[in-house]
């Protein structure tokens, strides 16, 4: 029985020609795979052409350097993730409480998340002022997704509320880390963050 190719294979095996798009997402999937399995610093351009079942060229079409493939699965793995929790807050419609709830619990168990595969290749980009620029890039969508998710919940402009979503997701980033040195726990730092949400989308006196 001939073995489709697909990501779950360790083995090797030649991938059938594919669209410039489905090519490159397949690639990203490969790439995140190897990640999980073996470790960030094992994903290099000719692994994965290997892993992919593809020659070195195609990889490099898509992406002519190490730094620029890490760069592009860590946008695809942060989109993913905002995707994923604009999903579950489009299912229904949630009172104040509830979304600001869930919005902390989200932020805080993802930013304290070390095990995955997200937070390796976030660790891999530190360094050089390209890397520097996408995250910086990347913290300014999880700034508008804060904006997306909190406008219905509150009156303050969106300018304003812009401005103080900043301040919430670096204070978020800090609740987080905090956790993560065992300065508290992580629904302590959930807590507190959902206070700091709340307090963020009142109207000014």
């Amino acid at each position: 029985m001939a073995v489709s190719p697909n990501i779950k294979t360790k083995k090797s095996v030649r991938s059938p020609r594919l669209p410039r798009a489905q090519r490159r997402q397949q690639l990203l999937e490969f790439g995140r795979l190897m990640v999980r399995e073996e470790g960030v610093d094992q994903l290099t351009l000719g692994r994965l052409a290997e892993r992919a079942g593809v020659s070195k060229p195609v990889v490099y079409d898509h992406f002519p350097t190490r730094s620029a493939l890490l760069i592009a699965l860590y946008r695809w793995l942060d989109q993913e993730r905002i995707d994923t929790f604009k999903a579950s807050m489009a299912k229904g419609k949630h009172r104040r409480e509830e979304t600001v709830c869930m919005l902390a619990g989200a932020f805080i168990h993802c930013a304290a998340d070390t095990r995955g595969e997200t937070h390796a290749v976030a660790a891999s980009l530190a360094g050089s002022d390209e890397k520097a620029a996408v995250l910086n890039e990347l913290f300014d969508h999880c700034v508008q997704m804060f904006v997306s998710v909190l406008t219905p919940h509150t009156t303050v402009p969106t300018d304003e509320l812009t401005r103080r979503c900043v301040g919430l997701v670096s204070g978020g980033e800090a609740l987080a880390a905090a956790s993560l040195r065992g300065k508290s726990s992580e629904r302590d730092a959930v807590t507190a963050f959902a206070s700091l949400i709340n307090g963020a989308i009142l109207p000014s006196v």
